[in-house]
């Protein structure tokens, strides 16, 4: 006789089996220190450049081209030095995602969260925890996250529960905007305990009770994977199992790390979008005949607005750099001044790079004219990436956060969002 049916199969009734994705085994190479990092990271950008416009139009991304991305040794650059990795600093770290999401911000974004993970495991992992995920993520692992959900009031509203279960636990929920989940060898399970505390789980792709559903259908950003998981029954060992409520209980770089990653992402857009903008009035766009000069680069008005953007982004290129110097500031011994400081630093870059791609990704039609806009150049990819990574958070409040500690000396408050 047939059962009824579980909690899960409510949920997605249609889709009990995860999404298909060749995932094999990693062969990291390992990245020694910072001067090798960005060297490496110039490479990765130059590999991933080619047939990115074809991968967003087409929502696929060979796993060659992951797999090339990962065993880079890109991935395990934020290894400490202890277990064998280059522990490059937070500014360089900022400059080699920019980088890389100058050549394709969806794949630029996909290992952000794994930056983040590992971030989690050097705040709250024991020494035997590190050992083990830093040697997997060495190795080449690909980490992502399923920490969101989409059905509550606000982002901080999580339903998603752990319950001790024998010698383990228990997780049970919904997530969204997981990214980079088809391309992970582990996922990071973000759930509520019996005290409603916030644990992280790492679970290992195939798990039972763990779907992954590519779903993703935004108009920007259309490669990163950024869909739903389904847990139900999810076993998961004590062993595998953070504390990360710990992270918010005192003056960590935990937000400020996140929010810096998330910011380089867009900086690597803005830079896209201005190098094609420069790239085709030079080589396409005609000139205005008030103008009357002969190429459209000799155009004094669009000279004016190309300066304008390139001021812009290297403004916001600059104010990330600072903030990436900020959390290093801090790092060796973090306080409530020095995490604030530091949180402030990384607002101000928020503010900038989120209006630097979108501002540069708009103008590239106007200064490019009506051929700009023809499908077969997909330039329309650069606005949509922009639009869709700055909803992250809105930089409306990057603008409060900035003004009432500059008025009022009021710190940020403390999570992932700052």
């Amino acid at each position: 006789m047939q059962g009824h049916p579980t909690a899960f199969e409510l949920l997605m009734p249609d889709l009990t089996v995860s999404a298909t994705y060749e995932i094999r085994p990693p062969a990291a190479h390992i990245i020694r220190d910072d001067t090798e990092a960005l060297a490496v990271a110039y490479q990765v950008a130059e590999l991933l450049r080619e047939g990115a416009a074809e991968r967003d139009r087409n929502r696929a991304v060979p796993a060659d081209i992951v797999d090339a991305f990962s065993n880079s040794g890109l991935w395990g650059i934020t290894v400490p030095r202890a277990y064998g990795g280059a522990q490059v600093s937070y500014a360089t770290l900022a400059r080699v995602i920019a980088i890389v999401s100058a050549a394709d911000p969806s794949l630029g974004q996909i290992p952000q969260n794994h930056y983040c993970l590992l971030e989690d495991i050097r705040l709250q992992g024991t020494p035997q925890q590190q050992r083990y995920f830093y040697d997997l993520v060495l190795q080449g692992h690909r980490f992502a996250n399923a920490l969101s959900e989409t059905g509550g009031k606000t982002v901080q509203d999580i339903r998603t529960r752990l319950v001790a279960e024998g010698d383990g636990y228990r997780i049970d929920g919904r997530k969204g905007y997981c990214t980079g989940s088809l391309y992970a060898h582990w996922l990071g399970v973000l759930a509520l305990d019996e005290q409603d505390r916030a644990q992280l789980a790492f679970v290992q792709r195939g798990s039972a009770g763990l779907v992954i559903v590519d779903d993703w259908s935004s108009m920007g950003q259309r490669t990163t994977s950024s869909g739903t998981v389904l847990l139900d029954g999810l076993r998961v060992p004590a062993f595998n199992l953070f504390p990360s409520y710990r992270s918010y209980e005192s003056p960590t770089l935990a937000g400020p790390f996140a929010q810096l990653t998330t910011a380089a992402i867009d900086a690597g857009i803005g830079r896209a979008a201005l190098d094609d903008t420069i790239a085709f009035v030079r080589e396409h766009a005609r000139p205005w005949i008030d103008a009357q000069v002969d190429k459209a680069s000799e155009d004094p008005l669009t000279i004016v607005q190309v300066g304008s953007l390139e001021i812009r982004q290297e403004a916001a290129e600059a104010l990330l750099e600072r903030a990436g110097q900020a959390l290093d500031a801090a790092r060796p011994a973090p306080n409530e001044d020095n995490v604030a400081l530091a949180s402030i630093a990384v607002a101000k870059a928020k503010v900038l790079t989120t209006e630097a791609a979108i501002e540069a990704s708009n103008r590239l039609f106007e200064l490019g004219g009506t051929r700009s806009s023809l499908t077969r150049h997909n330039f329309d990819r650069h606005w949509r990436n922009a639009r869709v990574h700055t909803l992250h958070d809105p930089v409306r409040w990057k603008y409060h956060l900035v003004g009432n500690w500059a008025l009022n000396g009021i710190k940020p408050p403390r999570h992932d969002w700052n």
